[in-house]
Order: structure tokens, then C-alpha cells, then sequence
């Protein structure tokens, strides 16, 4: 007899933001991908991080003996208080905050979810989604036994994404009761940038529904508008009573600080019972990687004026890129949709004036990782992206409205990324003609 897969892993498929890249791997033709389907950014870490890496194992170096040590779970103090430095150079009090060092934003996800939404079944309190909401939540949820209900925003021809109405977002909460709502102010996948009274209004729900408010921080300060920061620490006891003690924000060093691969994150809360009780959770997985640690601990050195520096050097270079794909994309495809980019890296773009009832954007992704080709400048290319139908959780027999959106995240270098708009128009022009 045959050994048998769980029913969960029989279940299981690539989440949406690798599967052109795994489909493109199968290729053997000389044809090079632009990858703009998953944010794994190109640009190199901030300096003093970089300086750390050039030390590890050199002489002097906290690694010169060669020896690789656990470190305690809830992570090294100075990994730590670099997380904490840097919501504080964003301008909030960081006074009462807990911090935990886990294996990237990734990491923080499943603490928090395994910590604050019950299993499925009886008496359960599952996880309110904002879709469309990054694929991940829904993956960790159904790899924890956990249930995700959600509420949908909807694109507009202007490129706009509306928030759904507060007595919408309600509705939904008296029907399931979530443990907690999940709020990514600089969001992923749209790029949609909450505004500090939508923040304080979905907190208000929050308070006076019982549940907790988790904030996926991971993109903060990489917005193009003038204006403060938006976060769930910059909610008070002021504009929403009852808000303390039930925040919970998800960091990163993966996005702001250019260090995807070091695979560092940290869950902060503004609650001691659960920051002790997810260390606790945590201890079976040990600790989080001791190197990568010791090199983001860099910044717990640096002052809020370089740290904000470094956020405004971000932002223009991300800013150019955003107005320039918008613009040309539009320009190349009258019609197209191009969401706006108020923030994050990332933009939707969908084709649903471009195209019929049948057309399915994951199938258009999955044909130009197998077989697009355009010849530019001399290069054979193909673009992958992440078709947005699984950024949606839309019920059975309703219509996605990700069926003709795809998400482009803005990590190719510019060069790269100023052929993305062409490159994207003639294989979707071949596409229909085949």
C-alpha cells in the first residue's frame, strides 16, 4: 500500500505570486523573464546593514570563531530595538510596545493568526480580510485549521480602490464574529494608501466588536503623497478609546530596507499578555536566523533623522517608476486600468474594458511564463506577474472580480522596468491573436 499525502497538502497549489515563475522555470528556450509577479526588491540593503554583512566572519566579526549560535526566541535585544527605532522614526511612541524577532513578516503572520483566531468549527473566531488581501493570510489560515471571512473593495475606471462602507465591513462582523481584522495601511496588492481617519474608523469596529487589529507595516513609509505616516500606532486613546492593548503590527526587513533574503520580521504589540504568550508559542521553532538578526541590528544605531532620510531617497526612486508604467501602460493600451499608485510597490492592472467574458487573466499569465516571446532591443523576453483571482476570496459561483487583474510589483531594475508597458501590450496582443 501506497503511503498517502494529508488531505491539506493534496489540496495544495503554488500561491499566485510564484506560479509564473515555477511555470517559467519548465522553459528551455533562450527566452529571459521579467519578474515583477512577487516583490522581491533589487536594490541594495541600507548602508549600515551592508557594512555588518562585509563583517560577518571577518576578524573582529561577531562570527569571526566561526560559531553560529541559538538566540533566545524572543530574539537578540539590539534586533529588537531596531524595529522599535524605526517605528519611532516614523514618529510614534514606542514607549509600551513588546517586540519579537521572527523568520520574516511570514512568520509574525501565522503567531498572530494561530493567536487570536480560533480553529474551525464550533465557537471559532476567523480572520476578517480586506480583498483584495495578500494570498498569504488565506494560505497560513488553511494551513492552521483557521477560516478567513472577508469584505471586497472595488476598482474603479479612475484607478481607484473604495473601501467597502463601515456598515458593510459591520454586517459581515456580526454575521461571523472574526478574533481579528487585518489592515495593511500601504497596501498589498493594490497600492492603496488608508488614510489615517479610514485607520481610525476600522479601529473603532474593532474596539467595539471585541476583536484585534493587526497592522501589516511591512511597506510603511513608502508612500507617494505628502503627508505623515499612516500606521496603527499612530491611533490614540484620544480618536479611538479602548484601541490600546489590542494592536498587533507585522515588520519587515524585507521591503523598506531592501533585504527580502535575509528573511528577518518581528510581531509588536502593544499587548504584554500576547507578546509573552507568542514567544511562548515560538519556542518550538527556536529562535529566528542569528545572523540576519545581528545584521538588521544595525539600525537600532541609527537616528530618526538618517532613518528618515532613507525613507525619502525610497520613495523617489520608487515614485518615478510608478507615474512613468501608469502612464505608458495607459498610453499602449487605451482602456487598460491602471490602479494608482498612492503607495507600497505594487500596481493592479486590469484589462476588463480591453477584453470578453471568457477571458481569464490567469490563463494569460500562465501562457507567457510557458510560451510568451517578444523580441525588444535585441532581447527575447517574457513578463510574469500574479493574476489577482487569488488575491480574492470570492464564494463559488460568484464572480471574481481578479479575473482580469494582475498585480506588477515595481522590483526590476528601471531600465528593466521602462520595457514592462511594451513588453506587457504586444503579449496580449499576440495573446488574443492566437
Amino acid at each position: 500500500m501506497d503511503p498517502r499525502l494529508s488531505a491539506h497538502y493534496a489540496s495544495r497549489k503554488p500561491s499566485v505570486v510564484r506560479l509564473a515563475q515555477i511555470e517559467f522555470a519548465k522553459r528551455s528556450d533562450p527566452v529571459e523573464a521579467l519578474n515583477v509577479a512577487i516583490g522581491n526588491v533589487s536594490l541594495p540593503m541600507h548602508p549600515a546593514m551592508i557594512e555588518r554583512l562585509k563583517g560577518v566572519g571577518h576578524p573582529g566579526g561577531a562570527f569571526a570563531d566561526g560559531v553560529v549560535q541559538y538566540t533566545t526566541t524572543v530574539g537578540l535585544a539590539e534586533t529588537n530595538q531596531a524595529f522599535l527605532n524605526i517605528i519611532g522614526a516614523s514618529g510614534f511612541d514606542t514607549t509600551n510596545l513588546h517586540s519579537q524577532i521572527t523568520d520574516g513578516g511570514s512568520q509574525a503572520m501565522e503567531l498572530s493568526l494561530v493567536g487570536v483566531c480560533g480553529p474551525a468549527g464550533t465557537n471559532e473566531a476567523p480572520l476578517l480580510l480586506i480583498d483584495a488581501a495578500y494570498p498569504n493570510y488565506h494560505s497560513f489560515a488553511e494551513r492552521l485549521g483557521r477560516r478567513t471571512v472577508s469584505v471586497t473593495r472595488t476598482l474603479g475606471d479612475d484607478g481607484r480602490f473604495s473601501l467597502p462602507d463601515l456598515s458593510e465591513v459591520e454586517a459581515v462582523i456580526k454575521e461571523h464574529r472574526p478574533g481579528a481584522m487585518v489592515v495593511i495601511p500601504y497596501d498589498n496588492p493594490t497600492g492603496q494608501l488608508y488614510t489615517r481617519s479610514q485607520m481610525a474608523d476600522l479601529a473603532r469596529l474593532c474596539v467595539e466588536h471585541g476583536m484585534w487589529m493587526i497592522s501589516d507595516e511591512a511597506y510603511r513609509e513608502l508612500h507617494y503623497e505628502d503627508q505623515a505616516a499612516v500606521s496603527v500606532w499612530a491611533i490614540t486613546e484620544d480618536e479611538v478609546p479602548g484601541i490600546t492593548g489590542r494592536r498587533i503590527g507585522i515588520e519587515t526587513s524585507s521591503k523598506v530596507w531592501n533585504a527580502c533574503g535575509l528573511r528577518i520580521g518581528a510581531l509588536v504589540t502593544d499587548n504584554a499578555d500576547f507578546h509573552q504568550r507568542a514567544v511562548a508559542e515560538n519556542t518550538a521553532g527556536l529562535c529566528a536566523n542569528h545572523i540576519g538578526q545581528w545584521i538588521f541590528g544595525a539600525l537600532a544605531h541609527e537616528s530618526h533623522d538618517a532613518l528618515r532620510q532613507w525613507y525619502t531617497r525610497q520613495r523617489a526612486y520608487y515614485r518615478e517608476m510608478l507615474v512613468d508604467l501608469s502612464e505608458e501602460t495607459r498610453r499602449l493600451m487605451p482602456g487598460v486600468i491602471v490602479s494608482s499608485p498612492d503607495a507600497t510597490i505594487y500596481s493592479v492592472i486590469d484589462l476588463r474594458n480591453l477584453v470578453d467574458e471568457d477571458f481569464d487573466a490567469l490563463d494569460f499569465v500562465i501562457w507567457c511564463a510557458r510560451e510568451g516571446r517578444c523580441v525588444i532591443d535585441g532581447r527575447q523576453l517574457t513578463l510574469l506577474t500574479a493574476p489577482m483571482s487569488g488575491f480574492y476570496s470570492t464564494p463559488a459561483g460568484q464572480p471574481n472580480p481578479g479575473r482580469t487583474q494582475m498585480r506588477v510589483a515595481y522590483i526590476e531594475r528601471p531600465e528593466n522596468m521602462k520595457l514592462v508597458p511594451q513588453l506587457l501590450a504586444e503579449l496580449f496582443d499576440q495573446y488574443r491573436q492566437r
